[in-house]
């Protein structure tokens, strides 16, 4: 067994960060521990004005040592930006400001204004919380820098709950507080600010999250502020004054100026969390600053313009027309886990495209005159460099469970200027160190101009193949296999089956384990473990959790997401090898190739024609590529059209493909013809943005974001209206044939429009959605406010779910168990009785929170309380003697039993939240000495659930 490393030297935030912008700015080795361990012992305080002068370590290399002489240099250059910055706010001699002891003051002129001076010596997350906290408010009417230099120093937990005491109270609601009890986990940290009707700037966190972008990650989270632009109620559209306002003299945080630099649609997920605002987010970036803190950091946007900032990342001016230009620059705000791989040691070649050819051999073009091609976004990997990769990463998160070699990795590479989208399919034949890349997947070119000249190079990852979760239906899918010849019973079978598992939830162990398996993110597996342990499924809380559960099972049903067996999601890519006949796909599953009729469809595709009916072959020559890597679905690349664009004009970039070798389905659906496309694509404009001037070009931009932002969601709309439509003709019987042409017309022309609008920001075609293509009523299952009831399976769905909600039964009694009948030493309940009434306050004061904030405060104050009981993370890591934890164990459940019986069951939660892996180990121990021991991985399998 390999031994384990050794722990890396823990230094302070600040200290981290400074460390990661000089390693980063001068492209230099992370430190070696003796040097880490040297900057620890120094200090936080000391630590940083070592950094800030310096730029090196102490006891540095040769290479630290040019660091040093540089990051002097540097701190020159950005004093004398810093000087002549053109938001100077008035100047006063360094002795005005009592106590200042910074070098940078000695001689020099600083901001008159001294909350902001104030403000500008402390931790950024600090002061952008004291800004935060003001509300509306000017921060020069709210704080003094007094009150300010008294608190700094002080713990962020405890900063602000000062900063709530002085004055946020007065500013804020308490649901907008922002609570961690633990700051320092190594999250992201998330910078926001809305701009009003009025203008105003209204500041937003610092919240946290785990996943973090590219752009965050190269710049330093604190140096990137989400900007949000308030809508007119009236009209649903942002004030073009404030837009162009805030874009052109950018936005000053304290004494620190952010420059717009990118911006991104958030998307459906966006409008639905806020209304108010627009849900595109802009980016800005800190081109500027005067605060004193940054004085001699080193910073790697020190003295450069926005453009040249921008080719920092890649080298986005090169794209053939404007509209392109945000499309592709906002590759830098996908969610991803940087590869540890040293691009300049990887060999990185380009290979060319396979073009869709006609029987005669001649290449397809379609109606804009361009090449179709099979092998659209994706390339290949060699396996060492695959294998470096984390296994089981989605949306820029890994699970670290399950397989160990991906088969397909999608990513965003940044190399030399030049930017690529795609994915990259593993290659035992490959040499080591090599990535093969496409011409469609190269979405920025490098420039040659600008060859030599410094950029971030990177291979990020946001997702791999992964084993699929169980699959189940979508209101679009049910609906088009409807069409298909799929009969409404075939779906209600399935609903009343769903249902009765459900119900049975709260009676039959092996559901009942199931479900909690399937949900158990929600509460960290532990009613997953109180089954396991046997612990009877009509104890109060297990009973009261299970009853959540089948709520959520019901939600989920009614909303059409009915499970479905022997179907799979699995990413996509084209055949390696060209053995493939048209029509036939390859499939690797968990145990290796499978053969036979699949449906395969991708959503949220619309058309009639968007499921095919293929066949799964086996082909030994992609086992021979791919080796032992699972999970992936290949398609053809011969034929005059790609097989993936045919389903809801799909490609291999990373879209996940529904895949079903379910045998009733097969019998009964019969697929239509695929749609094609009936209008031209071609861009609406061909202006390059190096026809523009750096200003000129800016307000393009500017313009772009403003028509895009202002227009309505012509995606969800034409979407919606096509359900809608789309419902009313499953409905129609063959004696309504000529109704039935006329729908399935509106449904195409809806299709057309819907496909151009979600390639509009790319193209800058402006699309309109017609009045006569504009639904007013909607099918009750849509849940809109103009409603019509509908009598369409998704109806009937609906429906039936909706019926059998109003059956539920409800929990109250509380009851403890007789295995917890056991004498507890009176000082566990003495100690344990003051811990739990300050939970309830802890927990008290965390729901009064809003959002992330609430639900991040709640976990921590969860996790501390178990520290508290274990003196570790959890029971199996504890040193503490196992006797001692069992009493306290109980000692927790019998007070918070007792509290429960007058106040709700849900209140039993605390005690199986902070004790339940000792108490399910103390039941398991009385029930049954001979415990067997079982991964949950394991565990899923036998039951069939992911």
């Amino acid at each position: 067994m390999a031994s384990r490393s050794p722990a890396k030297v823990t230094l302070p935030r600040s200290v981290e960060e400074a460390l990661r912008q000089v390693c980063e700015t001068f492209s230099l080795p992370q430190p070696s521990e003796k040097q880490r361990k040297e900057l620890a012992e120094l200090g936080e305080e000391k630590a940083l004005k070592l950094l800030r002068q310096q730029g090196g370590f102490s006891d540095p290399s040769p290479a630290m040592a040019r660091v040093s002489e540089t990051s002097c240099a540097v701190s020159r250059e950005g004093s004398r930006s810093m000087e002549t910055s053109p938001f100077s706010l008035g100047v006063v001699e360094e002795r005005e400001l009592a106590g200042s002891d910074s070098p940078y003051l000695e001689k020099r002129n600083i901001p008159s204004n001294q909350v902001l001076v104030a403000l500008g010596k402390i931790e950024f997350r600090k002061a952008f919380m004291v800004l935060s906290y003001c509300g509306k408010k000017n921060v020069k009417d709210v704080v003094d820098a007094s009150t300010i230099k008294r608190i700094s120093d002080l713990p962020m937990e405890k900063f602000e709950l000062e900063l709530w005491r002085v004055f946020g109270r007065q500013c804020i609601d308490e649901k907008d507080r922002y609570k961690y009890q633990d700051w320092d986990l190594g999250r992201t940290y998330i910078y926001c600010c809305l701009v009003a009707l009025d203008g105003t700037c209204i500041f937003k966190g610092p919240t946290l999250q785990k996943k973090i972008t590219h752009l965050q990650r190269v710049l330093g989270d604190e140096n990137v502020l989400e900007v949000r632009f308030a809508k007119d109620q009236d009209s649903g559209k942002v004030l073009v004054r404030n837009v162009q306002k805030i874009a052109r003299e950018g936005l000053c945080v304290g004494l620190r100026r952010y420059r717009f630099f990118v911006y991104k649609d958030g998307g459906k997920e966006e409008r639905k969390k806020n209304s108010t605002s627009s849900s595109i987010k802009l980016y800005f970036v800190r081109m500027e600053s005067q605060a004193l803190i940054d004085r001699g950091m080193a910073y790697i946007l020190t003295n450069k313009s926005v453009h040249e900032a921008r080719c920092i990342f890649m080298h986005v001016h090169t794209v053939d027309i404007l509209t392109k230009y945000m499309a592709r620059f906002s590759l830098i705000l996908s969610k991803t886990i940087k590869l540890d791989v040293d691009l300049a040691s990887v060999r990185i070649e380009k290979i060319p495209d396979i073009y869709c050819k006609d029987e005669k051999g001649g290449i397809v073009y379609n109606k804009d005159g361009k090449a179709l091609i099979h092998t659209d976004g994706t390339g290949f990997i060699s396996q060492d460099l695959a294998l470096k990769c984390p296994s089981n990463i989605v949306k820029g998160s890994s699970s670290h469970h399950g397989v160990l070699e991906p088969l397909l990795i999608q990513c965003r590479l940044f190399n030399e200027g030049c930017a690529v989208k795609g994915t990259l399919l593993v290659n035992k034949k490959l040499p080591p160190c090599r990535i093969q890349v496409r011409p469609s997947m190269i979405k920025v070119e490098s420039d040659p101009k600008l060859s030599g000249t410094h950029t971030v190079n990177s291979l990020e990852i946001v997702s791999t193949s992964y084993r699929p979760n169980k699959c189940c239906f979508s209101k679009q899918l049910i609906a088009l296999l409807n069409y298909g010849g799929v009969p409404n019973q075939y779906f209600i079978d399935i609903l009343n089956n769903a249902l009765q598992d459900a119900q049975n939830v709260r009676y039959d162990k092996r559901n009942a384990l199931a479900v909690c398996l399937k949900y158990g993110a929600m509460d960290d597996f532990v009613c997953s473990r109180m089954v396991l342990c046997g612990i009877p499924l009509d104890e109060s809380y297990l009973l009261y959790h299970l009853s959540l559960l089948m709520r959520e099972e019901r939600k989920s049903l009614k909303g059409a997401k009915l499970p479905i067996s022997d179907s799979y999601y699995l990413m996509g890519t084209a055949d390696p090898t060209g053995l493939l006949k048209a029509n036939e796909v390859c499939i690797i599953l968990g145990d290796g190739q499978i053969s036979g009729k699949v449906l395969v469809y991708r959503n949220p595709g619309l058309h009639f024609g968007d499921i095919h009916a293929l066949t799964a072959t086996y082909c030994k020559e992609i086992e021979d590529i791919v080796g032992n890597a699972k999970y992936g679905i290949f398609f053809p690349i011969v034929g005059p059209r790609s097989i993936a664009d045919e389903i809801g004009t799909g490609d291999f970039d990373g879209d996940m493909y529904w895949v079903s070798r379910n045998p009733e389905l097969l019998g009964y659906f019969r697929a239509s013809e695929p749609w094609t496309c009936s209008s031209s694509n071609k861009s609406a404009s061909s202006i390059k943005p190096t026809s523009f001037k750096p200003d000129e070009l800016e307000e393009m931009i500017l313009q772009e974001f403003l028509t895009t932002c202002n227009q309505w969601n012509i995606v969800g709309l034409a979407a919606d209206s096509c359900l809608s439509l789309m419902d009313r003709l499953l409905t129609l019987g063959d004696e309504c044939a000529m109704e039935k042409n006329c729908l399935k017309e509106k449904i195409l022309k809806l299709i057309d429009i819907y496909y151009d609008a979600l390639d509009a920001p790319k193209t800058g075609m402006k699309v309109l959605l017609p009045s006569d293509l504009r639904v007013e009523k909607f099918p009750h299952f849509m849940e809109r406010t103009n409603s019509y009831h509908s009598k369409s399976i998704l109806g009937l769905i609906y429906d039936i779910v909706d019926s059998s909600s109003t059956r539920e039964e409800h929990v109250e009694q509380v009851w403890e168990l007789p295995s917890f009948n056991k004498d507890v030493p009176e000082a566990c309940m003495k100690l344990w009785s003051e811990r739990y009434n300050n939970y309830r306050q802890d927990m008290s004061d965390a729901m009064k929170l809003s959002g992330e904030s609430k639900d991040v405060l709640s976990d921590q104050i969860i996790q501390s309380y178990k520290q508290v009981l274990y003196e570790a993370a959890e029971f199996e890591e504890s040193p503490r003697n196992v006797e001692d934890i069992f009493n306290e164990a109980l000692a927790i459940y019998k007070i918070v039993y007792k509290y429960a019986k007058t106040n709700g069951v849900s209140k039993c939660g605390f005690v199986w939240k902070v004790a339940g892996r000792a108490l399910c180990k103390l039941h398991a121990n009385e029930v049954d000495k001979h415990n067997l021991v079982c991964s949950k991985s394991a565990l899923c399998d036998i039951l069939g659930i992911n």
